[in-house]
């Protein structure tokens, strides 16, 4: 049986990103515990094993199978669809979030490097929703809370491009409010774009972008 393993994937659907995400914001914030730093830099081990390095820039599996861990390399051929949940902005995001927390300007700016190859407009353009969890806003939101703490201009670079795709984008109703997977959720990177500022409300931090 060829089973999918629930340890990695970006920031929704499984547990790594996620985990990763939080206690490296907890640990900018000043909120430590023991043992801390030595899980963000396991999990950080866990990406750095199964980083896929391109011509391209660097991407991570969608998931891996059973049959992956076994072989010790992904099945996947290529990178997927950059959304926020289950690809490589969200992983980035979360190795730049630890690097942060672990003063680690290398792992900053190849977590930077990355998620600015992710929006390259070929890639950009796999993402066939506006949405945050699998669409255009998640990825934008991520960028744009990334390049905000960014020590390379990599990711700043591919922000006009990528507002302005979400922008045609949001401009047509889904028929859904749903935050995630409708229209608030796409309005309100949107907004992000059009202010070109971090939300003042900070809605975004239940994404575990800031």
């Amino acid at each position: 049986m060829n089973m999918a393993v629930t340890c990695e994937d970006g920031l929704t659907h499984k547990i790594t990103a996620r985990i990763l995400a939080f206690v490296s914001l907890a640990a900018i914030n000043g909120h430590t515990v023991d043992g801390q730093h030595e899980a963000i830099a396991m999990l950080c081990d866990w990406y750095d094993r199964w980083a896929q390095d391109t011509p391209d820039g660097r991407w991570w599996p969608e998931w891996l199978t059973l049959s992956d861990l076994r072989a010790g390399r992904s099945g996947q051929r290529g990178p997927g669809r950059p959304s926020w949940c289950y690809g490589t902005p969200g992983i980035a995001r979360a190795l730049q979030l630890a690097a942060i927390a672990t003063s680690d300007p290398a792992r900053q700016a190849a977590a930077e490097h990355a998620l600015a190859a992710s929006l390259a407009p070929g890639r950009l353009a796999t993402l066939t929703s506006p949405g945050l969890c699998h669409g255009l806003a998640g990825a934008y939101q991520a960028a744009a809370r990334a390049a905000a703490d960014a020590i390379t201009p990599a990711i700043a670079s591919r922000l006009p491009g990528t507002a302005a795709v979400l922008t045609a984008a949001a401009s047509t109703s889904t028929g859904s409010p749903a935050l995630l997977t409708g229209d608030t959720g796409t309005r309100l990177a949107a907004e992000t774009a059009r202010r070109s500022a971090a939300p003042i409300s900070g809605w975004d931090a239940c994404l575990l972008l800031a």
